[in-house]
């Protein structure tokens, strides 16, 4: 089991409900698989192997009592998972990688007890950048985290140990931090996924700050579906957050992305780096119709400046207050030497620098009202160990060209593997859109990954699984039910989507409908019509319900055409819900609509046609 077992999320969760693998037996292959690792800098502190045990029964015994239901109340049962050492676990030290800054929090991290409450197994902290600060991984009093299979690179930072034990299998999904691409540069040298939510998405009560205003929590994992599984888990609104918002999710385009590149493209001369970026997007051009245009990437460079020239270093230095004034002595000289570049500035500085972030702000939403998606290499070189250690400064800087800009400008970003460089080491894309639209890039992010990885049948599915799945709804919603053209696989289904619809459950009407074909409709639409009770012909009809945002109900209503309309349809169970329904002129006998009842619903009637149809849908 040690050797054969495949930490993965969606693949773990399987294995569980077919009653093929269990808690206890994860948890004794993973505490072979640490002892035996040859990565052990990866590591801060681990929960002991009975803790692990002991969770492992709290989880039979709570599977137990939810019976049948069980995935319903534990969503993560039994995944393990590590968190970055700058997140708190209640009665485990958070050193931030500073020993004398150490302290031991009575309660977890509100992301932390999220997923200890859908059931995950909490293994262990790991090791980063002190005080989050570097994008190498070297920067730490527990060892140099070296990259997953070479020992002379580094691993990316700051959350270098959560990146690798994620790719070195010892856990199913990690927990960085991302400020500046701390949850990016290490999933790009790892070959690994690296999910950026946008800011406030997730919670970071419990976190310690970098730079508050613009840290988020981020998600290791092999796959976009199993990263984004632990995203639906993690985000929710916490109101003792002050940073935390509820962010009003943006649904998927219709049609091909507008995506983009940046007009001038710097990898530090090195050139297997840009053959590699240069192929995948060739790849991407030809299997996925995305074809990608130009954009200017000055104004992005110049805010980037902003985060270490500039005096959002002086809010690293906010976040230590006294501390480093007290034992600067005990902080790594790099890292000290970042944050005391904060003494240079003023308050004065501080506004002037909100005033041109403000300004170059408005010149990247230019920009993004012109594409949906930018795609930039996750980073442009990888640097060995040594490389970093002569020049710990410029390296670092060099790294973040194409990651310091996003926090900034409140986006969010998803890092896939891609087409591995000419000399095997990893390489990848990092896809970057406005707040709101983690659920387009886990999309497109799934459909990347099925271009390059050995498994890309499973990653075709994730891109359908993750696009009936947008995040679990924090605004007011209206539950809406479809009949016809918008089904799920129909060709009118793009529009729920679009505006951010989640797929609720199948069921039927009441027994008092009767359904048509529709005359002369492009593409075909059925017309569902409520009748008296006395009608012999009436039965229940197969329907769909939909949950839509409220805000974009208005605009869906708004696009449904003639004869249909938005009425309230009586489901089976009682329930009174907003659905497609039809002029009854349009089904009078003169209309030449079919009355195709009998057939119990849409999918019914086109299965009877399959023979005549020109396709799966019409």
């Amino acid at each position: 089991m040690g050797t054969d077992l495949i930490l993965r999320v969606l693949p773990l969760l399987e294995q569980y409900a077919r009653g093929a693998l269990t808690p206890r037996a994860v948890v004794d292959a993973i505490v072979q698989r640490i002892d035996a690792s040859d990565r052990p800098e990866a590591w801060i502190s681990r929960v002991p192997a009975d803790a692990l045990l002991a969770r492992a029964a709290e989880l039979d015994a709570q599977r137990e009592r939810h019976g049948p239901a069980w995935r319903q109340h534990l969503p993560l049962y039994g995944v393990p998972f590590a968190v970055k050492d700058n997140i708190d676990v209640a009665g485990m030290p958070t050193t931030a990688a500073c020993p004398p800054f150490a302290y031991t929090p009575r309660e977890s991290a509100f992301a932390v007890q999220r997923l200890l409450r859908a059931g995950a197994i909490l293994v262990g902290k790991t090791n980063l950048d002190q005080f989050a600060t570097g994008l190498v991984g070297t920067r730490s009093p527990y060892g140099a985290v070296r990259q997953v299979a070479h020992d002379a690179l580094v691993s990316g930072g700051s959350s270098s140990g959560s990146a690798v034990a994620v790719a070195a299998g010892l856990v199913a999904f990690s927990l960085g931090t991302d400020t500046a691409g701390s949850g990016r540069v290490p999933a790009g040298f790892n070959e690994l996924v690296g999910l950026k939510p946008t800011l406030g998405l997730v919670s970071k009560r419990g976190v310690v700050p970098a730079c508050r205003s613009l840290d988020c929590i981020s998600i290791f994992a092999h796959d976009v579906a199993d990263a984004w599984c632990v995203l639906e888990q993690m985000a929710a609104f916490d109101a003792a957050d002050g940073y935390a918002r509820r962010v009003p999710p943006l649904g998927i385009p219709h049609g091909p992305l507008r995506i983009a590149i940046p007009d001038e493209l710097e990898f530090f001369g090195d050139a297997t780096a840009a053959a590699a970026f240069a192929a995948t997007l060739d790849t991407m051009s030809s299997r996925l119709d995305l074809v990608p245009a130009k954009i200017v990437f000055e104004p992005l460079k110049r805010v980037a400046s902003l985060l270490y020239d500039g005096p959002w270093v002086a809010e690293r230095r906010a976040a230590l207050g006294a501390f480093f004034d007290d034992h600067r002595g005990d902080i790594d000289p790099v890292v000290a030497a970042v944050i005391g570049k904060a003494d240079a500035f003023s308050a004065v500085d501080a506004f002037n620098g909100q005033y041109e972030l403000m300004r170059l702000k408005r010149e990247a939403d230019r920009l993004f009202d012109t594409i949906d998606v930018l795609i930039v290499p996750t980073t442009p070189t990888h640097p060995s160990i040594a490389d970093v250690q002569a020049e710990p400064i410029a390296r670092n800087s060099q790294l973040g060209v194409y990651t310091n800009f996003v926090n900034l400008l409140d986006l969010c970003a998803l890092a896939v593997p891609c087409l591995r460089r000419a000399d095997g080491l990893p390489a990848g894309v990092t896809l970057i859109a406005p707040a709101g639209a983690d659920h387009r890039l886990a999309v497109l992010g799934a459909r990347v990954q099925a271009l390059v990885d050995e498994r890309a049948g499973a990653h075709a599915q994730d891109a359908a699984l993750i696009a009936a799945r947008p995040l679990p709804f924090d605004e007011p919603t209206v539950t809406l039910a479809v009949v016809g053209a918008h089904l799920r696989g129909e060709p009118l289904n793009w529009q729920l989507l679009e505006a951010g619809a989640r797929f609720v459950e199948t069921t039927t009407t009441t027994p008092h409908y009767r359904l048509f074909a529709l005359a002369g409709t492009t593409p075909p639409k059925p017309g569902l019509v409520h009748v008296p009770d006395v009608d012999p012909g009436a039965r229940a009809i197969e329907i769909e319900l939909w949950e839509l945002p409220l805000r974009s109900f208005g605009a869906f209503v708004a696009a449904v055409p003639v004869p249909l309309g938005i009425g309230t349809l009586q489901t089976a169970d009682g329930r009174s819900v907003k659905g497609f329904i039809c002029e009854p002129a349009a089904v009078a006998l003169a209309s030449g609509a079919l009355d195709i009842t009998p057939f119990g619903g849409w999918r019914g009637y086109l299965h009877s046609q399959a023979p005549a149809a020109s396709g799966p849908g019409h």
